[in-house]
């Protein structure tokens, strides 16, 4: 599990650094280009991984709720299957995927009260309205907890959504685990989560 954890805080450093940056540097739904065909492009998400919004603000704090019940459960369960194998092919994966649900946690939950500026909830007319000038890291706050917008900043121009490393986090640890499943399934038998006898 100090493997996990360790990957895992690596992970959310990096990531909450490069959304701090952009959120302290970037207009909001300003550009960099720094190939072709990738853009660093702030932009702010009260929703899910990849822009996916649902339900309002109230909506928004389910999402979050539902978070904080998920991450508990793989905490749970990651700390379980850690003590059946130290394999890297399970810490890496396992790694990824704790951190990139925790990094977007954090800026859902407390984002609202760490900035001066933000993505705000308009319960009268039921839309999110966005914030102009740079916003400030200064503990002033522009809504109250849960009231924060995820930061995403990644853009490929073959690619439809913006995204940050939390996402990718989550994309690339789940992808990996799913090769283990195919291609070193011995791991999961290790778990107890494979008990085919092929």
């Amino acid at each position: 599990m100090k493997k996990i954890l360790g990957l895992a805080c690596l992970i959310l450093l990096i990531d909450q650094a490069s959304k701090i940056y952009v959120k302290t540097h970037f207009l909001l739904h300003g550009e960099v280009r720094v190939f072709s065909w990738f853009y660093i492009t702030y932009v702010e998400n009260p929703g899910m991984a990849y822009g996916f919004q649902w339900g309002g603000f109230f909506g928004k704090i389910g999402l979050s709720l539902l978070r904080l019940v998920l991450i508990a459960f793989m905490a749970y369960y990651i700390n379980k299957w850690s003590k059946k194998t130290k394999s890297w092919l399970f810490v890496f994966p396992a790694g990824f995927i704790f951190a990139g649900a925790i990094g977007n946690l954090i800026d859902s939950i407390f984002y609202g009260v760490m900035f001066d500026a933000g993505t705000t909830y308009n319960a009268a007319l039921s839309e999110w309205f966005p914030y102009f000038g740079v916003s400030r890291l200064d503990f002033s706050g522009y809504a109250p907890l849960f009231g924060g917008c995820v930061v995403d900043m990644f853009r490929f121009t073959f690619f439809n959504y913006i995204f940050n490393i939390a996402d990718s986090a989550i994309t690339v640890g789940a992808a990996f685990l799913f090769g283990v499943y195919i291609f070193k399934p011995e791991i999961f038998k290790e778990i107890g989560l494979n008990d085919s006898n092929d």
